[in-house]
């Protein structure tokens, strides 16, 4: 597989993104937002200076390791990885230049708990689903997302095709993700799904053996089998079911950036950053769907 994540080319190619969406005029926002009720005034999302965690910068959270491809060798600031970029378009939008951003430590269970929180927006693959809507706030999504089962060549299911394949697999997948939702609602194993604390957690247990298959998000599926496990295979995707998957940035509930935050996430929609940002750090190969 050709690796989507040579430094110097895809850092390149952030760079020269940035430098263009900075200094290009951006069309009106004409996107209805999925996000909290926000008054679209000019004067509601002042420039550089939004009512902040800390005045003058604007926080943001993210897990911690923080994972490729999202984010490049666990170091959210560099600006390297799919999420961190998108982070950064986000701020520069919102008027907060690289060196206006600060980020903060938070895990993926307390991003999405009810409760203040210490960051502005936290993006961490967070899937937009009404049950967490009640606890945060979401912005417009960012990114559509496919769950997959991935395994190891010496697993009993490495030649499994079909969703019947699996009824009798051990399963694994982070706790409180669409992940492991994904187990019980569309592959429903005969018995009762692992639980980890992280991926890399359930990347452990698949490797020794604890579990026959683990289910993260595709972009990931295609970054642990190419550069994390020695033998890993992508069985395939799962089915989607209602409306597609869609990631978006955590706010607080009721937050009065969620408008603002929303709007420029549109903007990068509309003007073809997220594809470029999306085929510059997501490999875009395909995988088979199990049926």
């Amino acid at each position: 597989m050709v690796s989507r994540f040579t430094p110097l080319l895809v850092g390149g190619a952030v760079l020269a993104l940035a430098t263009v969406t900075a200094c290009s005029p951006v069309e009106d926002d004409t996107t209805t937002s999925t996000a909290s009720p926000s008054s679209s005034a000019a004067d509601a999302c002042p420039s550089g200076s939004l009512d902040t965690t800390t005045a003058g910068k604007i926080t943001i959270g993210t897990d911690n390791p923080a994972y490729e491809p999202w984010f490049k060798d666990n170091k959210p600031a560099s600006g390297e990885g799919f999420e961190s970029a998108v982070a950064y378009q986000v701020a520069e939008r919102l008027g907060y230049s690289k060196d206006k951003v600060v980020w903060t430590s938070v895990t993926f269970n307390n991003a999405i708990a009810p409760g203040p929180k210490t960051f502005d927006f936290d993006v961490n693959q967070f899937s937009i689903t009404d049950e967490r809507k009640q606890a945060v706030d979401f912005s417009s999504p960012y990114y559509l997302v496919r769950q997959t089962v991935i395994t190891t060549k010496k697993s009993k299911i490495a030649n499994v095709t079909t969703l019947a394949g699996l009824t009798g697999a051990k399963l694994g997948a982070q706790v409180g993700t669409t992940s492991y939702q994904a187990i019980t609602d569309i592959i429903k194993p005969s018995g009762k799904p692992s639980v980890f604390n992280s991926n890399d957690d359930a990347k452990a247990a698949l490797e020794n053996g604890t579990v026959d298959g683990i289910v993260v998000d595709l972009p990931t599926a295609f970054y642990m089998t190419a550069a994390e496990l020695d033998d890993g295979v992508i069985l395939g995707q799962l089915p989607q079911v209602g409306v597609p998957e869609q990631f978006g940035l955590v706010l607080d509930k009721g937050s009065k950036l969620t408008g603002c935050v929303s709007k420029a996430v549109d903007q990068l929609r509309q003007d073809g950053t997220l594809a470029v940002l999306e085929k510059t750090w997501l490999s875009d190969a395909g995988a088979p769907e199990l049926k």
